[in-house]
């Protein structure tokens, strides 16, 4: 069994904007800001070969569901142009490139080259390539103009960035008015007893499962150690509020495990 590996509450750092200074968390270790995104990098370039089969394993399949959901509640339409950050192997680029056409565009962007070349080849391999960009993107300094999207998402994609904050505004930056932004990310379960289960199989079954199915039990340490520093459901609320977006709420899935945020730009 993997050892589980849960500091005292008192030792995390608080969930939302980084630390101060040149440091900010890296699961629950401290790393140099400089750092983080190149550390992040490396877990996604061990991951990217197995993250479609690993992310059935983990969510018994439920993620599906998850995506679907928020694929429901983004009004995306033909015509539309869509930006996918973080969109990895391509689950919600496909279902946005279904709807929105011809007329329309679908940005998958990604900051790790070896998830978007997964992503491309997945796509590519189902047929999919008329309507769709790829572009490799830091999500904190997006390379688009102002009030280029009709709709943003970023999928299991936030908690990994290092400054949230400067990711949000730069989000709200590049949708039009009237625009909605969507964040589909674990958050905090609603249920104690929940939540203590949640705990255990993270720390313990995720890394084992990690060992045994991708040969890297230590990234699948960091993912469950960055679902735990992520802001809970409220605290990313207001962030989105104070990224400049009204009309701000989000859902709970499987019981806060999930959550899907959702606001719009002015």
């Amino acid at each position: 069994m993997t050892e589980q590996r849960m500091p005292p509450d008192q030792t995390r750092e608080p969930a939302g904007q980084p630390p101060e200074g040149d440091s900010t968390h890296f699961g629950f270790r401290q790393v140099a800001r400089s750092q983080k995104a190149s550390q992040v990098a490396d877990v996604f370039h061990s991951v990217a070969g197995k993250y479609d089969m690993m992310n059935d394993l983990m969510s018994m399949g439920v993620h599906r569901l998850w995506k679907r959901f928020t694929i429901e509640v983004s009004g995306v339409r033909p015509g539309h142009r869509v930006l996918d950050i973080a969109g990895g192997t391509g689950d919600l680029t496909m279902k946005f490139s279904d709807l929105v056409g011809s007329t329309g565009q679908v940005v998958l962007a990604d900051i790790n080259a070896s998830m978007l070349q997964v992503g491309r080849g997945r796509l590519m391999d189902r047929g999919y390539a008329g309507n769709i960009e790829y572009v490799q993107a830091d999500a904190e300094h997006l390379p688009f103009p102002d009030n280029s999207f009709n709709a943003v998402s970023i999928a299991f994609g936030l908690r990994n960035v290092t400054d949230k904050d400067q990711a949000l505004r730069d989000m709200t930056r590049v949708l039009k008015p009237g625009g909605k932004l969507l964040i589909l990310e674990f958050s905090k379960p609603t249920n104690p007893l929940l939540s203590k289960a949640y705990d255990l199989y993270s720390f313990n079954a995720l890394p084992l499962m990690g060992q045994l199915v991708a040969g890297d039990s230590a990234s699948y340490q960091y993912l469950a150690e960055s679902i735990r520093m992520h802001p809970d459901q409220e605290t990313l609320k207001n962030m989105m509020d104070q990224a400049g977006l009204v009309n701000c709420k989000y859902y709970n899935m499987t019981g806060g495990v999930v959550a899907l945020h959702v606001g719009i730009k002015p």
